[in-house]
């Protein structure tokens, strides 16, 4: 999976944005930790997942029905924003509890909305059964490997740019991401994968020895509400993904409040997760220890956070 993600981070190159790092100064947050923030909420369409998109259309031909995708927002934001750029049709399928604001970003790239069912399983469902109908590219959210490699170039990006770290938080939805990035790093480097305690996707797969369906809820459901684990995303975890802990929708809003009073940083509940590991912990570091954590994204109403 490593020359995959090198080759994605190749194709990308002049797609998508090097998104920048911020070093805390020491003693943050009480840690006596060394914490190194990805700022992938800067990402065009405000979140990593354009890196995936990008990657998944670009290595393929595209129907003159164009591309389809479900998503419970963020991912299809960034399949409607990708087409878009490259001249394709996009149909995106979201779940009817949508955030507006997704909704909002959705429309405004001329992607043609469905909102189907009460969470993203049901819209993907809907998503297949549209697919087969009109013969549009499928760019699945996270369990395709195009996908996953696109997400991995995250950690490509990462480990260049701190490149002596020890451990990387990262949240976990459907596993595109953490899977990507823990491809990238092979165990080279503690990669810890960080879930609401109402959306255990990947832990409960560990726990099983393989993907199951959970219940899914809480504030970042839009997000981080994969009722199932991806089957690629699983395989990688087993191998290079240390563990994963559980956070609390509590800690995960006071983790947002955290990151908007001490750094100014609009995170979305979802991308808030691995910071709530922290300053909650579910997670503590050691002394000195040099700690990377994701910040996946920033789509949400910034009103919330005040």
């Amino acid at each position: 999976m490593r020359t995959e993600i090198e080759d994605a981070s190749t194709r990308l190159a002049d797609y998508v944005r090097k998104t920048p790092v911020i070093s805390l100064e020491c003693g943050a947050w009480g840690f006596d930790a060394h914490l190194v923030l990805k700022l992938e909420q800067l990402q065009h369409t405000g979140s990593f997942k354009v890196r995936g998109a990008f990657n998944r259309i670009l290595s393929h031909h595209v129907p003159p029905a164009g591309v389809i995708a479900a998503s419970g927002g963020n991912h299809g934001i960034a399949v409607a924003y990708v087409a878009k750029q490259l001249g394709y049709r996009a149909e995106i399928f979201v779940p009817e509890a949508c955030p507006p604001v997704k909704v909002e970003r959705l429309r405004s790239y001329s992607a043609q909305v469905r909102l189907v069912g009460a969470n993203y399983a049901e819209a993907l469902l809907a998503s297949q059964t549209r697919a087969a109908q009109t013969d549009a590219l499928v760019v699945h959210a996270y369990d395709q490997p195009e996908i996953v490699a696109g997400q991995g170039t995250v950690g490509y990006e990462f480990a260049r740019q701190a490149p002596s770290l020890d451990t990387v938080l990262v949240a976990v939805g459907g596993g595109g991401l953490v899977g990507g990035i823990a491809a990238w790093f092979e165990g080279r480097v503690r990669v810890i994968g960080v879930e609401p305690e109402s959306a255990p996707t990947l832990a409960a797969a560990l726990k099983a020895g393989e993907p199951i369906d959970v219940e899914v809820g809480g504030i970042a459901l839009d997000s981080l509400g994969a009722r199932r684990v991806g089957m690629l995303a699983f395989s990688l975890a087993k191998r290079y993904v240390n563990r994963v802990v559980l956070v609390s929708d509590e800690m995960i809003r006071a983790a947002q409040r955290a990151l908007w009073n001490d750094l100014r940083i609009v995170a979305e509940p979802g991308a808030a997760a691995p910071v709530a590991a922290l300053i909650g912990g579910a997670y503590r570091p050691a002394r000195g220890e040099r700690v990377g954590v994701v910040i996946s994204g920033g789509n949400t109403d910034p009103s919330q956070l005040v």
